[in-house]
């Protein structure tokens, strides 16, 4: 009995030195006005429209395993009503290292006279390139629009990067 603690306890604490570090993610994205931007009306009321939209966005003081966050292109859709809109997307941010990752975000955004005013919501990383490749993890992000159309977000959360594994040259 007692040497079956002793090996559950060596496993768990295996399994857990194993795991890949939990880390830190936080940054300032600054995006310029959306180019191309296609807005459509639904048509099922006065102030009902449908968005399509990509934007160029570059980051300051954030890093992903030590290498500085360049920028990102983001493409999203939105659905805007006269106050609100429920806005989802996908993004492409390069490191300085060239290694890419990619981001799927989703929240809701304030307007006001058909100009966003605000946003916020959830993030998490789908993937990456290089060192990125397998890359977890998720967070919030909350912003400003400015009366032209740029942005700027405050963006936190997590991260863990896995290594690949190790391959045998036999």
């Amino acid at each position: 009995m007692r040497m079956s603690a002793v090996f559950t306890l060596v496993f768990v604490f295996f399994i857990a030195a194993a795991a890949p570090a939990q880390n830190k993610f936080s940054g300032t994205q600054q995006c310029a006005k959306p180019d191309p931007e296609y807005v459509v009306p639904v048509g099922d009321r006065p102030d009902h429209m449908m968005a399509l939209a990509k934007d160029k966005c570059t980051w300051s003081q954030a890093e992903i395993g030590g290498v500085q966050l360049k920028d990102e292109d983001d493409t999203i859709v939105s659905d805007i009503s006269a106050t609100r809109s429920r806005d989802r997307g996908l993004g492409v941010a390069v490191l300085a290292s060239g290694d890419k990752a990619f981001i799927q975000f989703q929240g809701t955004g304030t307007v006001k006279d058909n100009k966003p005013v605000s946003g916020e919501g959830t993030w998490s990383f789908t993937g990456g390139t290089g060192k990125l490749k397998g890359i977890k993890g998720k967070g919030t992000y909350k912003g400003k629009f400015n009366p032209d159309g740029s942005a700027t977000f405050e963006i936190e959360g997590d991260y863990q990067l896995y290594a690949p594994a190790a391959t045998s040259s036999k």
